[in-house]
């Protein structure tokens, strides 16, 4: 009987097949089993804390007359003395010709020294709160099996940034944020549901049924804007560990951007470990499933490994 018959060689093929249609559709279960469902889940949960607080902070005032912040992401005053103004607003507002208040200014100031310090995507996976969208989307496409999709090629984000800026400049109107789904979620918590709910709800189908990670990886000029800050930051994922990779792949199945991985783990194109990409979101997923601890969160300067 040849070995492709032997009852013990299915099985032990079959039972690898599961394991990998486990991983993909359930990626960080290996790590949930060997460190425990709350280390194996510390940084996703630091990160909806993030969000969700910050939200809190923006609707106390509307929901329950208690003024800490007012405004929105796009320009905000918090306590009444910190201004504080998303610099894509502001490139817009200047490209629309229309100057913006000193106050503004000072609070763009602020945002783009913060951000250039941990990083400018650091927003999409701590602060913005579409991401808890296509988190959504990404994870119950992986547990329907969805495959496939027609993923935009990823610098569509820069020419949609490109094109946000002329119709600003063409139309004299901050036009973008008309249709901006992080402005669309914020509203649509305060007047409920309407056109705001449409668009986020536009966002999710997009990820789950066309483009796997599409909007945030692929299409928003907002996310492009602050992917420019991002290359002198601080904070870095380092794969210092890289040695006990068993290629699991559950790190690029979690990664918003599983194409900054690769030079860091696999040594392409690079010596050292650490995550330089600018589109790196620091959101710590690849430090969470990994059930080896390839991962770590660190800082730019640290280039040992382990």
């Amino acid at each position: 009987m040849s070995g492709a018959c032997d009852p013990a060689v299915r099985a032990r093929t079959a039972a690898r097949g599961a394991a990998v249609r486990g991983s993909v559709t359930r990626p960080g279960a290996d790590a949930v089993t060997e460190k425990g469902w709350l280390r194996a889940s510390k940084w996703l949960l630091a990160r909806r804390v993030s969000q969700l607080g910050i939200l809190a902070l923006f609707l106390a005032g509307p929901w329950f007359g208690l003024w800490i912040v007012k405004g929105n992401l796009s320009s905000s005053l918090t306590l009444g003395v910190l201004p504080l103004t998303d610099v894509f607003l502001l490139a817009q507002s200047v490209a629309a010709g229309q100057w913006p208040y000193q106050e503004a200014l000072l609070g763009g100031a602020i945002v783009l020294a913060f951000y250039l310090l941990v990083g400018g995507r650091a927003f999409c996976s701590w602060v913005c709160p579409v991401n808890m969208v296509t988190d959504a989307a990404a994870w119950l496409r992986r547990r329907l099996g969805i495959k496939g999709g027609k993923v935009p090629h990823a610098s569509t984000r820069y020419w949609l940034l490109g094109f946000v800026l002329a119709a600003a400049a063409l139309t004299g109107t901050l036009a973008w944020e008309w249709v901006n789904p992080v402005s669309m979620f914020h509203r649509g918590l305060i007047f409920g549901f309407g056109l705001s709910w449409g668009i986020v709800l536009g966002v999710f189908l997009y990820d789950l049924f066309i483009a796997s990670r599409g909007w945030c990886g692929h299409l928003c000029p907002m996310g492009a804007a602050y992917s420019l800050l991002g290359g002198v930051a601080l904070p870095r994922v380092t794969a210092d560990r890289r040695s006990r990779c068993d290629d699991c792949m559950d790190c690029f199945a979690v990664c918003p951007e599983p194409q900054v991985i690769r030079p860091a783990l696999k040594a392409a194109g690079q010596d050292h470990p650490l995550i330089l990409d600018r589109n790196c979101t620091t959101c710590g997923r690849c430090v969470d499933v990994c059930s080896k601890d390839v991962f770590r969160i660190t800082t730019r300067f640290d280039r040992s490994e382990s």
